[in-house]
């Protein structure tokens, strides 16, 4: 990639028409997918996100953008306050971003906005928005990296085969609005709420999939997950809804070592070097290999 090709998106959020003033965007950290910079104007802070849709991840921005609306409109995202069909700009949350720790730490403030989303935001969505599946995402990795010399090809068999079977456990769902990565850094804390950031896998899903998702990003022990299920669900966690539940960590975990694998053949990010995509699809591997021998104890 051109140091031009690079530097395109920094003009870009530059010269957007709704600053009142110049403005000087400052790139910030993180973006696996995007740039993303923080601008300052007329005494106000915004976050600009710049990227096109990314079909091999399945990421489309026009879904992005609705979901994030409907989570803005049940107050649990930062307003949007301008879009084009590859930018976004909405309000700066001044806050903490999450690690795992306090995810771990923070679990009973955070489920009252998940369930938010989950209920609230189910009925706020307007428009076109998309279904999501971790494991139709696992078949359509799949398919790209068949077509590929992905170095990490060889595990594809026995990942797709386990797939099929952590499907099965889950069966049918009910689905909501969710956001399908809930990472830590995803969560911010502003002193009096928690907001939630970054929609770009956002659709209609099982709410037991967001469950699942925080505790795999955020390394939950059993007995925290408990807790989790007891709080969202507001009863014990029968022996049917562990089982599902640790069958979406598990899946979790390989839709996460899938995406990378996939993102070290295609990622187009000028600044995250391939390496950096090899060493998180060997990590989330093994984290995924731990996920589905504890499934397997349910199963």
């Amino acid at each position: 990639m051109t140091t031009n090709s690079i530097e395109r998106p920094l003009d870009k959020a530059r010269r957007l028409p709704c600053w009142h003033g110049v403005v000087e965007p400052q790139p910030l950290d993180g973006g696996l997918s995007n740039h993303n910079y923080l601008v300052e104007d007329a005494g106000a802070k915004y976050v600009v996100r710049i990227g096109g849709d990314a079909p091999i991840h399945n990421v489309m921005r026009f879904n992005e953008q609705a979901c994030g609306r409907a989570a803005a409109a049940i107050g649990i995202a930062p307003q949007q306050v301008y879009t084009e069909a590859d930018v976004l700009v909405m309000d700066f949350i001044e806050g903490t971003t999450f690690d795992a720790e306090l995810v771990q730490s923070h679990i009973a403030r955070i489920l009252p906005p998940l369930k938010t989303l989950h209920q609230a935001g189910t009925r706020a969505v307007r428009g076109a928005v998309l279904g999501f599946s971790v494991f139709h995402v696992a078949r359509h990795y799949q398919k790209l990296l068949d077509e590929s010399d992905c170095r990490s090809a060889a595990a594809l068999p026995r990942l797709m085969k386990i797939s099929a079977q952590l499907e099965a456990a889950v069966g049918a769902i009910k689905p909501a609005l969710c956001h399908n990565d809930l990472l830590a850094a995803n969560f911010i804390d502003d002193g009096e709420r928690i907001w939630i950031i970054d929609w770009e896998h956002a659709g209609f899903n099982t709410p037991l999939f967001d469950l699942a998702n925080i505790a795999s990003n955020s390394v939950f022990p059993a007995a925290l997950e408990r807790e989790m299920l007891e709080r969202y669900y507001g009863e014990a966690a029968s022996k049917a809804l562990w089982r599902r539940f640790k069958a979406l960590r598990a899946a979790s975990h390989q839709r996460e070592t899938m995406w990378s694998m996939v993102a070290e053949i295609y990622s187009e990010l000028g600044h995250i070097d391939n390496q950096s995509f090899i060493d998180y699809t060997e990590k989330n591997l093994d984290d995924f290999n731990r996920a589905y021998e504890e499934f397997l104890r349910y199963a």
